[in-house]
């Protein structure tokens, strides 16, 4: 089974896409390291190589956990298998 995206930690709100790009509505499969669990979802939208996605359901104003650590704050809601990027996320320091 090919693994599309991945997260280091099972806190994790994301994972990062590990193929060329995952396809719209495309069912792709996520691994994580800390346990080495695979899970399937579905992509929400297109997302390429780097990116971030959503791991579940994510309120507006909520923290992005990628690989343990505290990456920022939504700016809107974001449901499983969304495309995380600057249109959505922001730091916390400004």
């Amino acid at each position: 089974m090919e693994t599309h995206f991945i997260a280091h930690d099972a806190t994790d709100t994301v994972g990062v896409v590990v193929v060329e790009k995952v396809l719209h509505y495309e069912d792709i499969t996520r691994r994580i390291m800390e346990n080495d669990e695979t899970v399937t979802i579905k992509a929400l939208v297109e997302v390429p190589l780097g990116h971030k996605l959503a791991l579940a359901d994510i309120k507006n104003d909520d923290t992005i956990i990628k690989y343990g650590v505290d990456i920022g704050r939504t700016i809107s809601k974001i449901a499983v298998g969304d495309h995380l990027h600057v249109h959505n996320v922001k730091t916390k320091r400004w």
